[in-house]
């Protein structure tokens, strides 16, 4: 794996060559079985759009030592009041490849006139990034991030401090855990509210995924690291939703023909990532396709949320009743959750009546730069 540079430096990635080596970095850094690569199809469309300028850091050999991608966004400056040089996919071999990054990312911030780093985000918060500051032995999962316990000295040393700590959680007693005395709702209220529970439905998801979209910029809009989601960035995340959904693990709840929360989980094909490196190919597309039943022992839930106005009333704890069952269904036995900040104690709760705890300590990280 060989860059065209011999001199220690970082190199932005131009070439089939360095895009390849960009990519299988983290299988040569990593346990194959901890970390679980960002599917390839998604960082080569950020690389030929310019959503991301990819870069490799190297030794004088040429060898690859370390990657960053470096992007802005005007409306993540807007919802944190600062300019911000977002950076991601950040992966070093040790402290002194990290600073060579940062460095680079401090130029570029210097160039379009930044005072903030934050990241790793690829390319936002919303989307996926961050780092786990603890549970290391534990593997990751799909949507959430993995690295060696040495990443988060290589930030502090290097100027960053955490942002938005957070965990992610597990729960592995699904099967163990009934349903209706974990999440009591009392379904009278049904009737006298006027609410209704809906499924996912592969055939008519195109037409769920705007009321979704709707539910989630409402629900997430006040919280700090959140930007509105376009009709085109969600269309780009969900992009073979179609293919792996359990139609049992999308729920939204109506009300008075309103929709006010909903709940997304699903099948973890984290192993499948795993064994193909995050490759994806065409075959690996069509034989994922093809097994995707047999990805169903295990789940990540997404996202859930209520709309403001109708917070606190008990309509998530409903859902997730709902999504017990149609876990326990389905016969998965453990559920994980994509990370959970530690000031929003009400959305963690949430696990805790099924056997949940704390799976990795997570956190983004920031530093201010001195103009």
């Amino acid at each position: 794996m060989t860059t065209t540079t011999t001199s220690t430096g970082t190199t932005r990635v131009t070439t089939r060559a360095q895009l390849r080596a960009f990519l299988d970095l983290p299988r040569q850094l990593h346990p194959r079985d901890r970390y679980v690569p960002i599917p390839h199809p998604q960082i080569r469309a950020w690389h030929r759009t310019g959503a991301a300028e990819l870069h490799l850091a190297h030794d004088a050999s040429g060898r690859a030592t370390g990657r960053i991608c470096l992007h802005r966004n005007d409306a993540f400056d807007a919802k944190r009041g600062a300019r911000h040089q977002l950076f991601g996919l950040t992966e070093f071999t040790d402290a002194e490849t990290a600073g060579r990054l940062f460095a680079l990312a401090e130029r570029h911030a210097a160039a379009a006139g930044a005072d903030r780093l934050f990241g790793p985000v690829s390319l936002l918060p919303n989307e996926t990034g961050g780092v786990i500051t603890s549970g290391h032995d534990h593997r990751g999962f799909v949507d959430s991030a993995w690295n060696p316990a040495h990443y988060p000295a290589a930030y502090a040393e290097h100027g960053f401090t955490q942002a938005y700590p957070s965990d992610t959680w597990i729960c592995d007693r699904i099967q163990q855990t009934d349903p209706d005395a974990a999440y009591p709702f009392d379904d009278t209220r049904l009737t006298t509210e006027g609410l209704r529970i809906h499924h996912g439905s592969r055939r008519r998801l195109t037409e769920q995924l705007p009321l979704l979209r709707t539910m989630l910029n409402a629900s997430f809009a006040q919280l700090g690291y959140y930007t509105h989601l376009s009709a085109a960035q969600l269309a780009a995340q969900t992009d073979g939703l179609t293919h792996l959904l359990d139609e049992r693990l999308l729920l939204y709840l109506t009300k008075d023909d309103t929709p006010i929360a909903f709940v997304l989980a699903l099948p973890d094909i984290s192993a499948f990532l795993m064994r193909t490196g995050g490759r994806l190919t065409l075959a690996d597309q069509l034989h994922l396709l093809a097994t995707r039943h047999h990805h169903r022992r295990e789940a990540v839930l997404i996202v859930k949320g209520t709309i403001p106005q109708h917070q606190g009333h008990g309509y998530l704890t409903l859902l997730s009743r709902e999504l017990h069952r149609g876990l326990r269904t389905g016969g998965y036995e453990t559920l994980r959750s994509t990370f959970v900040e530690r000031t929003n104690p009400a959305s963690a709760a949430s696990y805790r009546p099924i056997g949940g705890r704390p799976l990795h300590g997570y956190a983004f990280y920031e530093k201010r730069l001195t103009p």
